[in-house]
């Protein structure tokens, strides 16, 4: 599996497979609409308690959209930089998850 290549402008990159990609695609358009509808919501004056519901809606939306994506990272890029010798992946996962704790 090609999980990481080197790319001129950004350092690291990753191919998914077409199950991960329209995952995580199908993911973030479901935000963006909800995020869409937060705005309406705000230009409609809506009552405070229902546009703050949609807020938690898309913040858990992208909690789980993080879960998955680390999840991935972790089967994939974590897993074939061990088998490599690459252990700093493992370094560079323990900073990630401590910025996603925070």
């Amino acid at each position: 599996m090609d999980c990481k290549k080197e790319c001129c402008n950004c350092g690291k990159m990753k191919h998914r497979d077409e199950k991960e990609y329209k995952d995580l695609i199908h993911r973030l358009n479901r935000m963006e609409g909800q995020i869409r509808g937060i705005r309406s919501m705000v230009e409609e004056e809506r009552y405070c308690v229902d546009i703050l519901t949609q807020v938690q809606a898309v913040s858990s939306a992208l909690n789980a959209f993080n879960r998955t994506l680390l999840s991935n990272h972790i089967k994939t890029c974590v897993v074939e930089d061990i088998r490599d010798g690459k252990e700093a992946s493992v370094d560079e996962l323990c900073k990630t998850i401590q910025k996603l704790m925070k």
